[in-house]
């Protein structure tokens, strides 16, 4: 694997895990969002990941997205009767979101991002280290 295939498997998870950060912001965005514009409570949204078919002998992959989807788990209860959007059991459908999990989620990003941005550092020192030796 050369210089620019290891800074393209890189480039793919940069791009994918900047994706995934602006999924989660967005549901923290909308932790409490309880009517849409399609009716109903905000829906989790889920960042589904797969790796690249391999193009060439080599083997280079990287990361791809298929797509974003809908977490389909419930509604989050609340019981509040006196709330306009109370359901008629009294209860108001809050997004299926739990801030805490976006935020684990959002650091686990957060750090694959980084490991991204390190790697492909290092395969630039590595390639300027080459060329420095072809130099010589």
């Amino acid at each position: 694997m050369g210089f620019y295939s290891s800074v393209e498997i890189s480039a793919s998870g940069l791009s994918a895990e900047r994706l995934a950060m602006d999924v989660i912001a967005n549901n923290i965005a909308n932790a409490n969002t309880t009517q849409t514009p399609q009716g109903g409570a905000f829906k989790r949204q889920l960042v589904v990941f797969a790796q690249k078919p391999t193009a060439n002998a080599s083997g280079q992959g990287g990361v791809e997205v298929l797509g974003i989807v809908q977490d389909q788990s419930p509604d989050r209860l609340v019981f509040d009767p006196g709330n306009p959007q109370a359901d008629a059991r009294g209860y108001v459908h809050y997004p299926n979101v739990s801030v805490v999990k976006e935020m684990v989620d959002l650091m686990a990003a957060s750090r694959a991002y980084e490991a991204n941005v390190t790697a492909i550092q290092e395969a630039r020192n590595m390639g300027q280290a080459t060329m420095g030796l072809l130099g010589s």
